[in-house]
C-alpha cells in the first residue's frame, strides 16, 4: 500500500498521477468520503465536480463509484471551477468534492472536499479519518458495502452559479470596461463567458482553451513571471483592467490600465470597504500577511478587523465564528459570507469591476487609496533547522526598543514603521518571510539583515 501520508495534504489530497493517486485509489477515498464524512451528516447524495486536467475525469468518476457504492446518489456537475462546486455543494445542501490540483503541474491532481454547505474538510476534520481508513482498506480498496448503490446523474449548474453571483454584487451602473481575462488555460475559460454574459464587458481572452498541460504558462498567477503576458496585453490592448486566475479559477490577481499588479491586500480592503457598506460594523477577516493598511481600512469604514492565521480553513473556521461578513489573504483567496464563507476570486472580480465600473478614473487611481505601504513578496529560504533559523532572528530582534513580537503564525516582528513574519512551510524544508514598511529603503535594510541570519 502506497504512504498516503505524502498526499493526504492540510487541506486537501495531492499527488502525482498515476504513481500517487490513481482510480483505484479515488475510487477508495470516494468510498471513506461516504463513511466519514456523507454518511454520519445523514446525506442522502453528494456532488462532485472536475478542473480540465487530463486525468480528471476518471478519477472523478472513480469516486462517484466509490460513494454510490455506500449507498449515496451523486451529482455530476463536470467541469467546473472550485468556487463553482462550493456553490453547488451549498446550493444542493450537500457534501461535497472538487478534483483538481489548483496550480500544480499536469502531472498533479488532487481532491478537495466539504461537508455540505461548502463547509472545509481538513486534516483536524475528516481528512485524517479518511487516510486511516483507505490505509486500513489496503491495496484491495475499499470491502463490499450492504447499501444499495445510490445513483450517479449529470447536472450543469454553470448559469445558475453565474446568476448566483450577480445577485451578491451590483453591477447595473457600470460604464463599458475593456477587461483582459487571462485564464492560464484553466476553468476560468469555462466560467468567465457565462459569469460575464449581458454585462457591458469587452473581453480580451487569453489561453481561454481548456489544457490541463498548461502549455503557455503555468497557472499560478502569484508567480510574478506568470502575470507577464497579462501585463503585456493590457498595455497593447489600452485595456481597463486585467484579471488573471489560477487553474480551479478559485483565486483572481488584478493589474491595473498601466499593467501595474495591484496587490491582493489592496483589493482586500477595496472589496471589504463595499462589504461594509452593505453590512456596516461588519466584522473582516483578515490572515497576518495582508498589509497593515487591511485593518486600518476596515476601522475606517467602521468595521472589525480580526487577525488570523494564514490558511483558508483557519479563515473560514473564523468567519463562522464570528459572523463576518468577508476574509481576504495575500495569496488572493477571498471568503464572502454570502457565499457559504466560502472563497471565491471571481466574486472578488466582480466587486473590482463594479467598483471599477461605477466611477470615470482609471483603477490605478480608484486602489491608490488601499495601497499604502511597499512590500517584499514573499522570499522563500531552504533551512538546515526551521526552528534554529526562526529563534536566531527572535534572538536578533528581542532587545530592540519599540519592537514586539508574536507567534500567532511563525514569528511576526512589529517596529514603528514596519513589520515582518517568517512562517515555516508545512511540507518543504523552507521558511517564508514577508516585510512590509513605510518606505522601500526600510525593507532593503531588512533583507540585508535578516537574509544572512537565515541563509549564511
Amino acid at each position: 500500500m502506497r504512504d498516503l501520508t505524502r498526499i493526504v495534504k492540510a487541506y486537501d489530497v495531492r499527488g502525482v498521477v498515476p504513481d500517487q493517486l490513481d482510480a483505484d485509489l479515488a475510487r477508495a477515498f470516494g468510498a471513506a468520503f461516504a463513511e466519514t464524512v456523507a454518511v454520519p451528516e445523514k446525506a442522502t447524495r453528494i456532488v462532485i465536480g472536475h478542473d480540465m486536467r487530463p486525468s480528471s475525469p476518471e478519477l472523478s468518476r472513480a469516486f462517484a463509484e466509490g460513494a454510490a457504492s455506500r449507498g449515496l446518489d451523486v451529482v455530476e456537475i463536470g467541469l467546473c471551477s472550485t468556487d463553482e462546486l462550493y456553490f453547488a455543494s451549498g446550493h444542493l445542501d450537500a457534501p461535497g468534492a472538487m478534483f483538481t490540483a489548483s496550480h500544480n503541474p499536469a502531472q498533479y491532481n488532487g481532491i478537495k472536499m466539504c461537508r455540505a454547505g461548502a463547509a472545509p474538510v481538513g486534516q483536524e476534520t475528516g481528512l485524517t479519518q479518511m487516510r486511516d481508513l483507505v490505509t486500513s482498506w489496503g491495496d484491495a480498496g475499499a470491502p463490499a458495502a450492504d447499501a444499495t448503490p445510490g445513483s450517479i446523474t449529470q447536472q450543469d449548474l454553470l448559469k445558475d452559479y453565474a446568476d448566483h453571483l450577480r445577485t451578491l454584487v451590483d453591477l447595473s451602473g457600470i460604464r463599458p470596461l475593456k477587461v483582459a481575462v487571462d485564464a492560464g488555460n484553466g476553468m476560468a475559460g469555462h466560467t468567465v463567458p457565462t459569469v460575464f454574459d449581458g454585462l457591458p464587458i469587452d473581453i480580451v481572452p487569453m489561453y481561454f482553451e481548456l489544457d490541463g498541460t498548461f502549455p503557455n504558462h503555468e497557472a499560478n498567477p502569484i508567480e510574478p513571471k506568470n502575470l507577464v503576458d497579462l501585463q503585456a496585453k493590457v498595455r497593447e490592448t489600452g485595456a481597463d483592467i486585467g484579471l488573471a486566475f489560477d487553474g480551479d479559477a478559485d483565486r483572481c490577481f488584478v493589474i491595473d490600465e498601466r499593467g501595474e499588479i495591484v496587490p491582493p491586500s489592496a483589493i482586500t480592503g477595496l472589496v471589504a470597504s463595499r462589504e461594509l457598506a452593505k453590512n456596516p460594523g461588519g466584522t473582516i477577516i483578515h490572515n497576518l500577511i495582508t498589509s497593515k493598511a487591511v485593518p486600518e481600512i476596515v476601522r475606517e469604514h467602521g468595521g472589525t478587523p480580526v487577525r488570523t492565521r494564514v490558511g483558508h480553513s483557519f479563515i473560514k473556521a473564523e468567519m463562522a465564528r464570528t459572523g463576518a461578513v468577508f476574509g481576504g489573504e495575500h495569496s488572493a483567496h477571498y471568503y464572502f459570507r454570502d457565499f457559504w464563507n466560502a472563497d471565491t476570486g471571481m466574486l472578488a472580480g466582480l466587486h473590482v469591476l463594479a467598483a471599477l465600473g461605477e466611477q470615470p478614473g482609471p483603477l490605478s487611481a480608484l486602489v491608490a487609496a488601499y495601497n499604502r505601504y511597499p512590500a517584499s513578496g514573499e522570499i522563500n529560504s531552504t533551512v538546515d533547522d526551521q526552528a534554529a533559523r526562526t529563534e536566531a532572528v527572535r534572538a536578533a530582534f528581542a532587545d530592540r526598543e519599540g519592537v514586539t513580537m508574536d507567534t500567532l503564525d511563525g514569528l511576526t516582528v512589529t517596529g514603528d514603521t514596519w513589520w515582518f513574519n517568517l512562517r515555516p512551510s508545512n511540507t518543504e524544508p523552507l521558511l517564508r518571510l514577508n516585510i512590509e514598511a513605510h518606505d522601500r529603503a526600510t525593507i532593503d535594510t531588512l533583507k540585508s539583515e535578516l537574509l544572512p541570519l537565515l541563509r549564511d
